[in-house]
Formats: structure tokens, sequence, C-alpha cells
């Protein structure tokens, strides 16, 4: 996969199939031209497009602000495409189309400029600006050429063997199919000449040129190598497959992510990490690499390998041969209609533990859960939010602040993800009879003072917190839910009485994890009106703001964050949230209430003020936080937090 360019020469025009010129004098107008003499948009709704175009701050391009005011569809634009391909560059047609941005587009190129053996397509996928299947698809658009995804199983073995497999990887291309006279050969790179070349040489002057991933060429080489011959499909060997997930293992080790997503598509096996929150192709692989892949999991998890139509669940710890570093994962098997979809969960026993104070919470808000809830002698401790809000880190960090040699600390988990000195910590093993209720009603026995439940997840669980809490124990958990009024509203769902939440919480902790702006390529940023609007504020509601944006760099792969932020709800439930709950008030009238008496800062409050801090973006804020109320200005948010401006 390459930009139509020689490697030297970032985006040098090439002589063959289709001749480059520069960038065109319309400055990202090219297609929208084309659009016009097709007579798919006319002059006045082009003109119109420009002018939404130059009251929006974000950069979107003409293409997809047509296609946002509906005067031009998907479908009608790709058919345009093929009717006419386009003189342009790949890098400014894909900033045309919404592909990619422009500041990406320049960040692929500077990339390019100090390292010119790469070719502007590799750096494109490399870096995620984008998927290398929806590059190609491009390209071949441009090109003219059809888009093909060659599998092993379905290409004649005699046209493979008329070539040495070394030959196939040095020029990455494969034939695909024979038709009549001709024969069907896929490149990843179409305008090299010398690939161009050395298929003709094999296969005579009458090919006809395809383009395919780089990706699904190599596994195709690759099977090709192995020696596998007419009608016998040879799938990869046990060593083979061993060596693809241990370095699948050893890759999210060293790159910190937190989930590992195999996910079995029509034509394809793909695999996505979750980063900083987020998911992100790492690479893809041939869908004959499915099936052997899910068994040896199934064998590392202890899961049944013969059964291929239920869904199963398992553990995995691993060894790293390369660094000697122990990993710890929760493997989920879903089926799907393609196969089965895993998913791996990373528990790094060895993790850093974050001391109370480093979690992130403003000032005000830390004091008064360290001085009111942690030191409080009994009650339950609840930390909400979904699954990857960081709930356990913030137990961890409680558990920890609590540990002294004065306490009895003992948990109950699935699995121990934290490892603490001087508590005793309990893993649960359903396999072997130790499941999660027979070890709560075990925990009562042990003399403790502080109860450490991983999870409350059915009213067994949580009636076993309600009642060590009415016999003095102090009980720390985690939850579901969206919010920290969400908590009390759930419970109450769950079947507990009323005065049983109302005598024992102590306080509801809703938590999320937001990226953070990377520090090294931050750059100011102003609002859209859009979002003054979304946030119910006016200019003078965020005055003295100082809203940053990543611009993106190497450092954080040009996403432009780098890490995550905590932002907390803290309900602690005094005399009035408590005769609140005991009406049974709406989950409004309880947050009103709870704003009005205890000070509580909602997520959306939380988040704005870390914006303003420059910690995280608005986007990051506007995307992921509930926002059930309109917030407050920021200075008064401020003084509420204890946050100097």
């Amino acid at each position: 996969m390459t930009e139509p360019g020689t490697a030297s020469s970032p985006e040098q025009p090439r002589s063959i199939p289709v001749t480059q010129t520069p960038p065109d004098p319309h400055n990202g107008e090219t297609i929208p031209r084309l659009l016009v003499a097709q007579g798919l948009i006319t002059e006045d709704q082009l003109a119109y497009a420009k002018r939404v175009k130059a009251k929006l701050v974000s950069d979107r391009s003409l293409v997809e602000i047509c296609k946002e005011l509906r005067l031009l569809t998907a479908q009608q634009l790709s058919q345009a495409l093929k009717k006419q391909p386009v003189n342009i560059l790949i890098g400014d047609l894909l900033v045309e189309l919404g592909q990619i941005r422009q500041g990406e587009l320049d960040a692929a190129l500077a990339i390019q400029r100090e390292n010119q053996q790469f070719k502007l397509g590799d750096i494109l996928v490399e870096y995620g600006f984008i998927e290398e299947p929806r590059l190609m698809e491009i390209l071949a658009t441009k090109l003219g050429y059809p888009f093909v995804e060659p599998v092993f199983s379905g290409i004649d073995r005699e046209l493979l063997s008329r070539v040495p497999a070394k030959v196939y990887a040095q020029h990455a291309f494969v034939p695909v199919a024979q038709e009549t006279n001709r024969v069907i050969v896929a490149f990843a790179d179409p305008l090299d000449l010398q690939d161009h070349e050395a298929a003709d040489r094999v296969f005579g002057r009458k090919i006809l040129p395809a383009i395919a991933t780089r990706q699904a060429i190599r596994e195709v080489i690759e099977l090709h190598r192995r020696g596998a011959r007419r009608g016998a499909l040879q799938q990869a060997d046990d060593s083979t497959i061993i060596g693809i997930v241990n370095g699948l293992f050893d890759e999210a080790m060293q790159e910190g992510v937190s989930d590992i997503h195999i996910e079995p598509l029509k034509n394809r096996l793909r695999i996505r990490f979750r980063r900083d929150g987020v998911l992100a192709v790492h690479k893809e692989m041939s869908l004959e690499l499915a099936a052997p892949v899910a068994t040896r999991l199934k064998v590392m998890a202890e899961a049944d390998i013969a059964e291929r139509r239920r869904h199963q669940d398992g553990r995995i710890l691993y060894e790293s041969p390369a660094s000697g570093m122990t990993l710890d994962l929760r493997v989920s098997f879903y089926i799907t209609v393609h196969g089965e979809k895993i998913v791996l969960r990373l528990m790094n026993k060895q993790g850093e533990l974050l001391d109370i104070d480093d979690i992130g919470m403003a000032p005000r808000m830390l004091q008064q859960f360290r001085d009111n809830v942690l030191a409080s002698p009994s009650g339950i401790i609840v930390v909400t939010g979904p699954t990857g809000a960081g709930k356990t880190t913030t137990l961890y960090s409680c558990v920890n602040h609590l540990n002294d040699l004065e306490a009895s600390i003992i948990t109950a988990e699935e699995p121990v993800e934290y490892v603490i000195d001087g508590i005793a910590q309990c893993s649960i093993n359903p396999k072997i009879g130790l499941t999660f209720p027979e070890t709560l009603r075990h925990i009562v026995r042990q003399d403790p003072d502080i109860i450490v439940m991983g999870e409350v997840r059915d009213t067994f669980s949580a009636e076993t917190a309600i009642q060590a809490s009415l016999t003095g124990h102090k009980v720390l958990t985690t939850f579901h839910t969206e919010d920290a009024v969400g908590g009390l509203l759930r419970l109450l769902n769950m079947g507990i009485e009323a005065f049983l939440i109302a005598s024992t919480i102590s306080c509801m902790l809703a938590q999320r994890l937001l990226r953070r702006v990377c520090p090294q390529c931050a750059s100011n940023y102003l609002p859209t009106p859009d979002e003054y609007r979304r946030l119910g504020y006016t200019h003078g509601d965020l005055a003295g703001a100082n809203l940053q944006t990543g611009r993106g760099c190497r450092a954080c792969r040009f996403t432009g964050y780098r890490g995550r932020v905590g932002i907390f709800e803290l309900l602690t439930l005094n005399d009035e949230v408590k005769d609140a709950v005991l009406a049974r008030k709406t989950v409004q009238d309880i947050r009103r209430i709870s704003i009005e008496s205890s000070g509580l800062i909602t997520l959306l409050e939380d988040g704005i003020a870390k914006a303003a801090g420059g910690k995280v973006s608005l986007a990051e804020v506007m995307r992921r936080l509930p926002r059930p109320v309109k917030p407050r200005p920021l200075h008064e948010l401020r003084r509420l937090l204890g946050e100097s401006p």
C-alpha cells in the first residue's frame, strides 16, 4: 500500500496507470467541482455548503458538509468517482472525502519527510489515521481498479505455484483468478513499476490489475509458503498459533492496553486494542486463523474446545517467555454469525496502586470524601460507573488508605486485581465451588473491620452488604450505574427497603475516565456555538477557561490524547437526602436536593472544570458524560470544588 508516488519523494507523481497532478487550485474543491459537472449538485448548493463551512470552527470538508445537508448521498458520491476518476493526490483526496483531516495529512507527510523510505499510505495506516481496507477501496476508486480481498482457500493452487513465495513477498502481489487468457493479479501497490514488471514476466502482458490490502496479500503468501497443495487447505500448526497468541499478549503488555478484541468478520479476522478507553485496530489477519486462535485461547482458559454453539468464559494466567512478566486475563467467548468473538480483559496484579490524593478528585471534594466518608467507622461506600470507568482503581486506593495495623480488612473479588500486603484477599473461583454467596457467608465470621466486595451484582450481595453495615462494619464495593443518584434508584429497584438504604449507605461515588490532552501537542481551543448551545452556556459562563485540544504528535500516536483523567460525582447522604430516599422521591428531586443541600457536583460539572484547566478536551466531556441538568457557570464550579482559576 503506498501513496501514488515514490518512496524518496513524498507524493511525487508516477507515470502509470494514472498521471498525478499537483494539488487542485480550487483548494479542496476538486470533488465538489466534479459533482457539479455531473449535475449531482448545483452551483448554488455548492455556494451554500461553502457558507456553512466558513461558519464552522471544526475542520470539515465540503463533501462531508454536502452529505450532512443531504445534498448528496454516499452512493451518488461513489458512482461519481467511478464514472470519472479524478487527478488528485491520494492524501488530498482523503481529506476532501472527509476520511482524514488536513492536520492528520500534514502530520503523516512530516513523518514521511523524516523517514523517506516509508510511503504515505503505510504511514496513514500505521498511525491509525485510516483503516487499510478503507484506504485501498478509495485508492481503487481513484485509479479505476477493482478492489479484491484474496482468500487462500479460493485461489487455484496451480496458479499460485507458478511463482515462488519469495517473489510474491518481494513484490507484494498474488494472482487471484484466471479469466480465459487473462490473470487477475492483486497488488498492494498498483503504481509500482517493478511490481508490474515482475507480474508481467510471470503471467504475460495480459494481466488485469486489482488492488488488495497488504495484510490480505501477506496472509495468502504465508499460507502458500507453508507448502499448501491443491484441494488441501492447511491450517496453521500449533507452534505458529502459539506464537501468534503469545505475540498478541506481549504486544498488549508493551502498549499498556486494557482489553483485546478478536473479532471474526465476513472476510477477515480483526484484532483491536482498547487503549485509554478507546478501541483502535491493531492488526488484521486471515479469517482462516480464527478457529485455531479460538481453540488455543480455549485451551489456555480451560474452556470447552468442542463447544462452538454457546457462550463461554474463562481465565488465563500468562507468563511472557520474552520479558518474564505475568498477565492475568479474563476471557469471554461470544458466538456470532461469523464465528466466536473473543474479548480479553487484562488484569495486571502488579499494577501501580494510586494514593487517594492522586486519583484526581478536586481539593474540596477530596477533603469531604476523606474526612466525612472514609473516616466514618461504619457504612457502605459505593463506587459506581460503567465498565472501564476506573472503579476498581479507586476502590483499591480507598483500601490502601484505610490499611493499617489496627484494621482487619478482608475482600471477596473476582478476580483479585491488585495485591496489597497486610489484607486478606479472596479470589472467587466458581469451578471449585468457591462462589460469591458462599464467600460472603464466611466473611463475617473472620472478625473483619472493613469488608471489600468486588461488586454488588444481585439482591443477595446487596443485602449481605447492608447486614454487614448494620452490625458495625465498613463496607466498600462497586456498582454499575450511570451516576451517583442512579445508584440509589437501582438499589430500590432491586427490592432493598428505602429505610435500609438511608441508614447504611454513606456515599455514592460515581466516576468516569476521560482521555487526557497530550501535553506535548496541546493547543488552545475555542468552543463552537453548537457546544455552547448543548451546554446551555453563554460565552461568559466559561470566562477564564484554559481549554485545550491535542493536535497529534508522535508521543500520543497522533491521537491528541495520552493517559486518562478521573471525573467524579460525590453524593453524600445527609439528612435531607435520606428523607428524599425514604419518601421515594424521583431521581430529579433527589439530585436537586443533593445539589442544594450537600453541594453535589455532577459528572458533567467536574468534567467542565477539568476541561477548563486544560486536562481534558471539551469534546471528550460532551461525548462521554451524562447531562442530566444544566451545569453551573465555571466561576461557581471552581468555588465549590476549591480550585483556583
